[in-house]
């Protein structure tokens, strides 16, 4: 396949799907967003802090993105990451893969995924909901 498109992308602005792009011989698209959830290790958040080397992450989501190309024969490649705070319910990732046909899409968005998570250097801290926070909050639910 001849010149895939890949683009990276580490932000601290919100993410949403970039507009659809009709790719006459891409049968598949797969869009993929990890969102952030309420708990981490059995405990409730506020959310999550993403930090990042920002030209180490973004070169090494390249470099996926360019051999998830190659492996998977993949017509585009979007893959972008949110830094900063990310509140619970919104999402820190989105991918995108478009290929000939349904299975290399399947298969390349897994991938990316778990490549992005093995080597690119972005690092997640959750932010705990504080128990004396809660205490309070119910108490003054209790005497309104």
């Amino acid at each position: 396949m001849a010149n895939p498109v890949c683009e990276v992308l580490v932000t601290e602005a919100q993410l949403n799907a970039p507009e659809n792009q009709v790719d006459l011989a891409a049968g598949a698209r797969v869009d993929f967003q990890g969102i952030v959830r309420g708990s981490e290790d059995g405990r409730e958040i506020e959310g999550i802090d993403y930090e990042a080397h920002r030209e180490m992450a973004e070169h090494q989501l390249k470099q996926i993105a360019e051999q998830a190309a190659i492996e998977f024969g993949l017509r585009s490649i979007i893959i972008h990451h949110r830094i900063g705070f990310v509140a619970v319910g919104e999402p820190s990732l989105f991918t995108r893969v478009c290929s000939g046909h349904r299975e290399a899409a399947f298969q390349a968005s897994r991938w990316i995924v778990e490549e992005l998570k093995k080597k690119v250097p972005i690092w997640k801290r959750p932010r705990f909901k504080s128990n004396a926070l809660r205490r309070a909050s119910r108490s003054e639910a209790a005497t309104v």
